[in-house]
């Protein structure tokens, strides 16, 4: 999974999107599929070049939409593709939209399975 990583210092993207959307390319080539577990952050920080902080931020991006799995005493592993985190983004936004609105739990599950 470590290859060689192209990341613009100069770009207005923050350097920890730019490891993010890396590390969602190797994941959408197979450089790492569902299971597989990812170097330590220290390592990945080493190779890439950047600070340690900023490959845990970039991960925890990549947790938050459910491409990666964070397990203690295990590591870092892929849980899913990025087409499971670009759906699981959608959700949370429906989610938020629909508390922002006032809609019960059952009413958004209803609306689904409606539109399913």
């Amino acid at each position: 999974m470590i290859t060689p990583v192209k990341l613009d210092r100069a770009a207005p993207t923050d350097l920890y999107e730019q490891v993010a959307a890396e590390i969602r390319r190797a994941i959408a080539a197979g450089e790492a599929g569902p299971g597989d577990r990812l170097p330590p952050a220290r390592d990945l920080a080493a190779v890439i070049g950047v600070n340690t902080n900023t490959v845990l931020r970039a991960l925890r991006l990549l947790r938050d939409e459910g491409l990666l799995e964070f397990r203690r005493g295990r590591g870092i592993s892929v849980a899913a593709t990025p087409a499971r985190g670009v759906v699981v983004e959608q959700a949370r936004e429906l989610i938020e939209s629909a508390r922002r609105h006032g809609y019960r739990v059952e009413e958004v599950t209803q609306l689904i399975a409606e539109l399913w």
